[in-house]
């Protein structure tokens, strides 16, 4: 007599009490947001989400505005292998805390992606090292620090670096390393500064124009921000250049372009996302000139 009732219950769940556990279980995280693939898509929504720079009405930085840290592509100047194109300085959380935790890790590392387009990942904010109101113009040798939210709405990271040491180094070139940390301090100070060191000194206290060449120099250490194009990482969304505080200098005691950034700000045209996509107007030719 029991034997019918048996067939009965296997046909009505054919696997068994401990499948329909783990199905209500399954069913249950995926209603509060808890599986692994939906933390993994969170977080790459969120660092891919499309950010709005701002618009510079006077050709200058301000504290306060959104910019894109990119470093131009000068292949011509450093020929062999290395990762072309120009790059932006961008969030990268480590890929197996991003796929398991959802969120970003501290400190979370940074590389040097071959985009162009502003995402939460590569856009910063200008915030000022210290009494700085939101508004004023920033100057040559004036510390400052460099903050990103990463396309999240309630947290604002500060791009740092300290001395290097056993445990605290740049991943592949073993340099200073640089991160994001959730605390402001001097360890999070830069300077932006001229190129030129013939012009360096004149240029002190001058407002720092937006989307012009300079350097960025950390406050405490006195290191530059670098990328380097030749050491590529393995990152969450690809292959990009490494990031480091670390001065190249040449022969002449002058800095290479590993050490060349543009803050770069959003352009007034419709259909322009930065100032980078505008065109540069025409070099006059010798009839204009004749005239």
């Amino acid at each position: 007599m029991l034997f019918p009732c048996l067939l009965c219950a296997v046909s009505i769940c054919p696997r068994g009490p401990e499948y329909q556990e783990r199905m209500r279980d399954f069913l249950d995280r995926r209603e509060r947001g808890q599986l692994l693939i939906q933390h993994s898509r969170w977080l790459q929504e969120s660092l891919l989400t499309k950010m709005q720079l701002s618009v510079s009405e006077d050709g200058y930085v301000h504290f306060g505005d959104s910019v894109m840290l990119v470093n131009l592509d000068a292949r011509d100047q450093q020929p062999g292998e290395w990762l072309a194109g120009d790059l932006s300085l961008s969030v990268t959380p480590d890929a197996l805390q991003a796929h398991l935790g959802g969120q970003l890790e501290l400190p979370c590392g940074l590389s040097a992606a071959p985009t162009r387009t502003p995402l939460g990942r590569n856009t910063f904010l200008v915030l000022g090292a210290g009494s700085e109101a939101a508004g004023q113009v920033l100057r040559y040798g004036q510390h400052f620090c460099l903050g990103t939210s990463g396309g999240f709405k309630d947290k604002l990271l500060f791009l740092s670096s300290d001395h290097r040491s056993l445990n605290r180094s740049a991943p592949l070139s073993w340099l200073q390393a640089v991160a994001l940390t959730d605390e402001r301090s001097f360890l999070s100070c830069w300077q932006a500064a001229c190129p030129d060191p013939q012009l360096r000194l004149e240029y002190e206290g001058l407002p720092v124009p937006a989307s012009t060449c300079l350097l960025l120099t950390h406050s405490h250490t006195n290191r530059g921000l670098a990328v380097h194009r030749h050491l590529t990482l393995r990152t969450y969304f690809g292959r990009e250049a490494e990031v480091a505080a670390h001065t190249h200098l040449d022969s002449h005691r002058v800095e290479q372009p590993q050490n060349h950034w543009l803050l770069v700000t959003g352009s007034p045209r419709p259909g322009l996302a930065t100032m980078l996509d505008v065109s540069p107007p025409p070099l006059p030719t010798a009839a204009a000139q004749g005239q």
